[in-house]
């Protein structure tokens, strides 16, 4: 993930970064009343402001005006309760002849105003309203103000809970409503965000006027007024400035991290080739074209005399771990050590495998290091690292551990990197001096994403299969057709396959009708015996790695698992996969279960299993899976059809937290932005012309603190 994310901010937080911006940027102390204290605003004590910052998201000013209404209620003027339209809501005055306290039915108390409004009777109903206080608020024999919905009722009228005032005036034909908390009325919020209203000021424009003029966008300040105070229904072109201004912060926020990166002092790394000709020549095949280009995007990297920070995208059988191990081998070549770090330890034992076969016919050799390598191995690979005996190792969190020490770590790969957190990364290439890092996903991750959450790090994609490699056959099927579905699963077995049987939950739910793994697995063992083997994520680990190690030993032929299969599983001897319930997996997820098949020479088939009465939506999911294999355009394609939250799957829902842009609806704002922060900072490095210093603005007003400190740092 990307080491910048948006943040909603604190005013103490926001402070430094502040603080060290105003002498070069002038107009930055116009930020302080926007960055103080909720509780600073007339009217608002502590008890609201805690309020207020539960349903904004912070306790600043600032979170408050960026808290945005959800809709506007639009009102008619009408004189006669006949003219008000069905559903829609009007202001009409009546005069108040009579109150009394009632109680419905149901037993709810209310409060009952018998009016006349244009001569005809209009009753006014208040659920759980006090007669006491209403009585003050609608005297009798006086006119009154009412904005509501008004329903036909017998011979006249009636208006539920409405709105109501003395003065016409009070009642406003366009009414904001904001998103709440418990305890929180809208009638509160919106006189603090009138009072926020009254401190916002005019602040120096960050964007290039030929860019307002054509989308025709108000300044920062107006675009909130517009907002926050419509005279109408929800202005459009403010809220994309909004968007806008947000998405430009983290895109200038992204750019100066990478320059940053880009600039950080690190060492050549050159070889002349020879273990990699001997690694090519032991795998027996070229390279794809997408390898090809990428090993030579990763070679420039590591030649210049910066540190390197590279993500290698590779779609699900498309050959990164023979990038990687070029790339390592690269680095051993230049007399340096290579490290590549899995997120488990049977994915850093595939692993441990693949580079065997690349490296040990080179003549160099590689280890492993895990939680599970003790005693006297474990301290000679200890060993072995520390004098550089041991140019490459493997292994998982283990290898950042205090205890492990390079000779001369060079180069740092980590593989399924969403899986580590950022820290966890750095700490395995602060391992070595000047280390250059490549990180490696099998998860195709949507180009608007690789934009904003990825953006500190150049992108390598790798596209197509290597040689060898076959297609799978990806086929629908009601769950109505399951006992057709296990016929077939048998007459597959009869030909010596192995099968993959996927289920969303471990066990049954009162609150899901789901088939559970463990269900599945034991109605299949009714009909195959042993040879059904499980394994899900809460089984303790000795006994899922056994169960895995049975499957891919053929010991066992039907592996029914959750999706602890996902990822780090390599059986090419598996060619059936079977989904069941597969409306519930994101796109995304569903093509990396379906990756787990076609790794052999062998046809492989893909059967989704899914209850027919699922929407429209979620059957155009599974026809854009039936139809591609290309991991890239089905990434893009679950972005769009389920937005950024849930595109690359729950274990990577830490995703951009935008406030006031959508990732989706936005996506042509994100691409907009990301050209517009690389030409001013192409321009403007240091942000020190007019516009530049505009921009700190724009980072302070957003959180960016780290990219501020990138600044301030040179």
């Amino acid at each position: 993930m990307g080491i910048l994310s948006a943040r909603r901010g604190r005013g103490a937080a926001a402070a430094p970064a502040l603080a060290e911006s105003q002498a070069a940027a002038p107009g930055a102390e116009a930020l302080g009343p926007l960055l103080a204290p909720l509780t600073e605003l007339r009217g608002v004590g502590p008890g609201l402001a805690r309020l207020i910052a539960e349903a904004a998201g912070g306790d600043r000013v600032l979170d408050l005006l960026f808290h945005l209404p959800e809709r506007v209620v639009l009102r008619r003027r009408i004189e006669d309760p006949a003219e008000a339209p069905a559903e829609a809501e009007v202001i009409l005055s009546a005069t108040v002849r009579a109150l009394r306290a009632a109680v419905a039915r149901t037993g709810r108390p209310y409060v009952e105003a018998k009016t006349t409004a244009a001569g005809r009777p209009l009753t006014i109903r208040y659920i759980n309203g006090r007669l006491a206080w209403l009585k003050e608020k609608l005297p009798v024999g006086q006119v009154r103000y009412f904005a509501g919905r008004v329903m036909p009722e017998g011979a006249g009228f009636a208006m539920l809970n409405p709105l109501s005032a003395a003065q016409e005036a009070s009642l406003p034909l366009a009414e904001p409503v904001w998103p709440l908390v418990r305890d929180l009325s809208q009638g509160r919020l919106a006189a603090a965000i009138r009072a926020a209203l009254d401190r916002l000021p005019e602040l120096p424009e960050w964007h290039d006027p030929a860019l307002l003029r054509r989308e025709g966008w108000p300044g920062f300040a107006a675009a909130i007024r517009a907002l926050q105070a419509p005279d109408g229904p929800l202005p459009e072109r403010p809220r994309r400035r909004l968007a806008y201004d947000e998405l430009l912060a983290g895109q200038l926020a992204l750019g100066l991290v990478r320059r940053r990166v880009r600039a950080r002092p690190g060492r050549a790394l050159a070889g002349d080739g020879a273990l990699r000709a001997r690694a090519l020549a032991a795998f027996g095949q070229p390279l794809t074209p997408s390898q090809a280009q990428a090993v030579a995007e990763i070679d420039a990297d590591l030649a210049a005399p910066t540190r390197m920070l590279r993500l290698l995208q590779g779609d699900v059988g498309s050959g990164k771990t023979l990038v990687a191990a070029l790339a390592m081998l690269r680095a051993v070549e230049a007399g340096a050590q290579a490290a590549l770090m899995a997120p488990t330890e049977i994915l850093a034992r595939q692993h441990l495998r693949t580079l065997a076969r690349l490296c040990l016919p080179a003549g160099v050799r590689v280890e492993l290091l895990t939680g599970s390598v003790k005693g006297a191995q474990r301290r000679r690979v200890l060993a072995g690292l520390a004098e550089g005996a041991i140019p490459l190792v493997v292994g998982t969190h283990a290898l950042f551990q205090e205890s492990v020490e390079f000779r001369d770590l060079g180069l740092a790969v980590v593989d399924e990197q969403h899986r580590f957190g950022v820290a966890q990364r750095l700490m395995l290439a602060g391992k070595g001096s000047q280390a250059d890092m490549l990180v490696m996903t099998a998860t195709p991750i949507p180009r608007t994403l690789l934009l904003t959450q990825w953006g500190e790090m150049a992108v390598s994609r790798l596209t197509g299969k290597p040689a060898g490699r076959q297609p799978v056959r990806t086929t629908l099927h009601g769950l109505r057709q399951l006992p057709e579905v296990v016929e077939a699963i048998a007459r597959a077995l009869d030909r010596g396959a192995r099968i993959y049987w996927v289920c969303p939950h471990v066990a049954e739910s009162e609150a899901s009708d789901i088939a559970a793994a463990e269900t599945r697995a034991a109605e299949l063992r009714a009909r195959f015996g042993a040879r059904v083997g499980l394994a899900h994520g809460r089984l303790e680990t000795e006994a899922r790695e056994a169960a895995l190690g049975d499957f891919a030993a053929g010991r066992t032929r039907i592996l029914v698992a959750t999706t602890v299969i996902e990822v780090g599983v390599d059986v090419p001897e598996a060619t059936v996969m079977v989904i069941e319930h597969a409306e519930r997996f994101g796109l995304a997820q569903l093509h990396q279960l379906r990756g787990r098949v076609g790794r052999g020479a062998a046809a492989s088939h893909c059967l989704l299993l899914y209850d027919e009465g699922l929407g429209h939506a979620a059957r155009e999911r599974l026809l854009i899976l039936r139809d591609t294999e290309d991991g890239f355009a089905i990434a893009d394609a679950d972005f769009r059809l389920r937005g950024a939250g849930e595109a690359l799957g729950t274990r990577q829902s830490g995703l951009p937290g935008f406030r006031l842009a959508d990732p989706v609806e936005h996506e042509g704002l994100i691409r907009m932005a990301h050209q517009d922060a690389e030409l001013l900072l192409e321009k403007d490095p240091r942000l020190a012309s007019e516009r530049g210093r505009a921009a700190r603005l724009l980072l302070a007003l957003f959180g960016r603190e780290a990219a501020m400190e990138t600044l301030h740092a040179g």
